[in-house]
């Protein structure tokens, strides 16, 4: 029997403070391969899918980029990552609103559209052992946001249904992908989109960022029931 309610997170902007690390290493990346990418147009395609994210810069640069050379800036961005984010912290609450989901009995995981190689650094940040938690990665998906299959597999992993369940993102992919998936979105301020923009991509409530989230926790958690 599945669980009814259930909390799937994303991880980048949402529990950790590392999309403008994401940005700054592919801003790197692109730059070292003669690629002139503007800063705020990376921005706004962090947390989609590697796929899309690429396609879309292609077509901005008007030029294809051949598949040898996307694999060189997806290795090179990771390296970039991981050299940025050795001291990467959590966004505040993020450590207290997963301790108080765990005391209350309530079922959370983790769907990232980031590869483990680089999700690895910022799981570590929060505590969390991906051996213990439900944590899903691009790896383990046929397709990463605003496609929904993160989330699902992450509430199936749970038990659960993904029908009435929280998304929890700072973007609106994460939020486009919660509406594919028949979940109710909660947008965080604390990657960088506005208010407007994720309540238009779909989020019932926004919140600044976990801690404002633990902060209203009584008024998402389902009521015990005798």
């Amino acid at each position: 029997m599945t669980q009814s309610v259930a909390f799937l997170f994303d991880l980048d902007g949402t529990l950790v403070d590392s999309v403008y690390n994401h940005v700054r290493a592919w801003h790197l990346a692109f730059r070292e391969q003669g690629f002139d990418i503007s800063v705020w147009r990376i921005h706004r395609k962090i947390g989609m899918s590697g796929g899309l994210f690429t396609a879309q810069l292609q077509r901005e640069l008007g030029r294809p980029i051949d598949e040898q050379a996307l694999q060189k800036l997806r290795d090179r961005h990771a390296a970039l990552f991981r050299e940025l984010s050795r001291d990467v912290p959590p966004l505040p609450g993020a450590v207290e609103l997963l301790r108080e989901l765990t005391r209350q009995k309530l079922p959370w995981a983790i769907a990232t559209s980031g590869r483990m190689r680089t999700a690895a650094t910022n799981l570590k940040s929060l505590g969390v052992d991906p051996e213990q938690a439900v944590v899903i990665t691009r790896d383990m998906v046929r397709y990463a946001k605003p496609d929904p299959d993160l989330f699902v597999e992450a509430a199936r992993r749970l038990g659960a249904d993904t029908r009435g369940s929280y998304v929890i993102g700072d973007s609106i992919w994460d939020m486009y992908a919660a509406s594919r998936c028949g979940a109710l979105g909660i947008g965080l301020l604390s990657g960088g989109y506005g208010k407007d923009e994720l309540e238009r991509a779909g989020a019932m409530r926004v919140f600044d960022d976990p801690a404002d989230m633990l902060l209203h926790l009584d008024e998402l958690a389902p009521r015990a029931r005798e």
